[in-house]
């Protein structure tokens, strides 16, 4: 029978993790699959990681990792793909968001011979106007910055077959941005569209700066877009700079050369000041992201696991 494993990224989700554990252990009771559940507890400081180790004690198809601290989602979820061993593996979280309901749909068209399927959201319930406005126009602002085709509205919600797990688990760098990861390894990939769902307890983990955060490092992970901008910005400026000095020389040759101008050279210099601090400050966005990368550190390191009873 072809194996399921549905990696979770656990971080302080105590108050949600009972009712979604007991909504997944239907879905994958009902499926024709040898289905199982790995957690990962990416350093939650509630009662997450207890709980976690009872729904492994309680259920032999259920497993739980602790990383020894929070190394953040993107480095969970690599954890968990590192340790599955499956024929297929879904990626969900555990706020009960995204409904474990979709994962037969999934499965269907894996089995119809999809490598990677992606839910899609068709609409954001018990999310904010801003919110929904900013999440729109960072995944179209991808699609025209990044070389990928990165598809809208489309969050780490999805199914990898083992060739595409297989081909995630070699790409080892520390800027992870998995959104990007899991288009760019290719294969054959398709849609399953639903409506996601409010949070059902306790809090998200994601203010707008950790949002902004993540933008920046989707946008800067696939794309020199920001660093073409800069050079674009610079020649512009240069530009500008060359006609106004044009036009300065040509008001002193003919009319003379009175003491005035103070506001537009102020200006002239504020602008131009302000254009090479933006250009340092990309150039160090992809200066400082190469320097994290030359150090090698591990991605991640397990302080304690129990593997589903199968292993």
């Amino acid at each position: 029978m072809p194996r399921l494993t549905v990696v979770v990224p656990v971080y302080n989700e105590a108050a949600v993790l009972p009712a979604f554990h007991a909504r997944l252990r239907r879905v994958l009771d009902e499926l024709p699959l040898d289905g199982e559940v790995l957690y990962v507890d990416d350093g939650s400081q509630d009662g997450s990681w207890p709980l976690l180790e009872g729904l492994a004690a309680g259920d032999p198809h259920a497993g739980a990792l602790r990383l020894s601290r929070n190394f953040g989602k993107e480095a969970a979820m690599t954890a968990g793909l590192d340790r599955a061993d499956a024929d297929a593996v879904v990626v969900i979280d555990a706020d009960l968001q995204d409904p474990p309901e979709l994962i037969p749909s999934l499965v269907e068209q894996w089995r119809a011979g999809f490598d990677v399927v992606y839910a899609t959201r068709t609409t954001r319930a018990g999310e904010t106007r801003f919110k929904r406005f900013t999440s729109a126009l960072f995944y179209r602002g991808m699609e025209r910055l990044s070389d990928l085709h990165m598809p809208r509205d489309t969050g780490d919600f999805r199914l990898l077959s083992r060739r595409a797990v297989e081909a995630l688990r070699q790409l080892r760098e520390r800027q992870r941005f998995m959104k990007g990861l899991f288009t760019w390894i290719g294969y054959r990939q398709t849609a399953v569209y639903y409506l996601r769902e409010p949070r059902q307890a306790g809090r998200t983990k994601w203010n707008y700066w950790r949002l902004l955060q993540l933008a920046i490092e989707g946008v800067t992970s696939f794309s020199a877009a920001p660093l073409r901008m800069a050079t674009w910005i610079g020649l512009l400026s240069s530009a500008l700079a060359f006609l106004y000095g044009l036009w300065v020389f040509g008001k002193a040759a003919l009319y003379g050369d009175p003491v005035h101008g103070y506001p537009s050279l102020m200006v002239a210099i504020l602008f131009l000041g302000g254009v090479q601090l933006l250009a340092l400050g990309v150039i160090g966005e992809y200066l400082g992201r190469s320097y994290l990368e030359s150090k090698q550190r591990p991605l991640y390191f397990v302080e304690a696991e129990r593997l589903p009873t199968r292993h």
